[in-house]
């Protein structure tokens, strides 16, 4: 579903990657796509879903921190501080729930999955672009978890699924990854990777939206000032501006009658 996106010859960056880099996008699909997967369904074996939602909501303030360092600069205190802002609403909106230490630990592995999914990005988005990326680690993924069903489960490990989980996968596969992986990197190849980070604070916020509609909970004054806090701290941190390309280091280049652009200062 993600190839005519791509278009005629829009595979040729992949010629052009280096080992590093295919494994890079390997890690990605690894950690941001299955691992992130398989750690939610084990924790809410022990643990209510509102657990690992709540773990992976404090994913903004992990990005927030992390790209920057990796990228040998400091983090920005708007969107740290909105970050946080976020983290704190999407907690508000869920609440807590019972678990467990196995509970807990698998919700970190799950909180390690969503920040891999966005910072083991960083590096591949430009040469790739977004379309291309989704298209290239949803095939990837796809290889690595067949390979994990045959070494866990055997032959066992594909059936045919029923109505209900055939319109399931079809709503993940057309909506969740075609749409939303796409707009997702679209989104940090315009704003970053630590702006956009934000904005997944919002999907419990949809989510305690569309409960009262569907049946499933109800929206009450903790749902309300939890998504007041999300929504400001996307605000806020939207605020922050755009990192600018860094400034030409220019010195004096004795006996040469004048100066010398002789790399980048960061």
């Amino acid at each position: 579903m993600l190839l005519p996106l791509v278009g005629r010859g829009g595979t040729a960056p992949l010629r052009r990657l280096t080992p590093r880099q295919w494994a890079r996008l390997a890690l990605l699909a690894a950690v941001g796509m299955v691992g992130f997967n398989l750690a939610v369904i084990a924790a809410e074996r022990t643990a209510e879903p509102a657990v690992p939602g709540v773990f992976v909501g404090c994913a903004p303030v992990v990005v927030a921190v992390a790209v920057p360092l990796m990228e040998g600069r400091r983090p920005q205190r708007l969107v740290l501080y909105g970050a946080s802002l976020v983290a704190a609403g999407a907690f508000t909106v869920q609440g807590w729930g019972r678990t467990d230490g196995a509970g807990i630990a698998f919700s970190l592995c799950a909180l390690a999955g969503e920040v891999g999914f966005a910072v083991l990005a960083v590096p591949v988005l430009r040469p790739l672009g977004p379309r291309l990326l989704s298209a290239t680690v949803c095939g990837i993924a796809a290889v690595e978890s067949a390979a994990a069903g045959v070494l866990t489960d055997g032959t066992a490990w594909l059936r045919t699924p029923d109505t209900t989980e055939t319109a399931a996968l079809l709503w993940q596969a057309a909506v969740v990854t075609v749409i939303g992986f796409v707009c997702w990197y679209m989104g940090m190849e315009r704003i970053g990777a630590e702006r956009a980070t934000l904005f997944s604070g919002l999907i419990p916020v949809a989510a305690a939206c569309t409960a009262p509609l569907v049946g499933t909970g109800s929206y009450g004054m903790a749902q309300a000032l939890g998504s007041a806090l999300v929504g400001a701290g996307v605000a806020l941190g939207s605020r922050a501006p755009a990192r600018s390309a860094p400034d030409p280091l220019v010195v004096d280049s004795p006996g040469q009658g004048g100066t010398r652009r002789l790399g980048w200062r960061a």
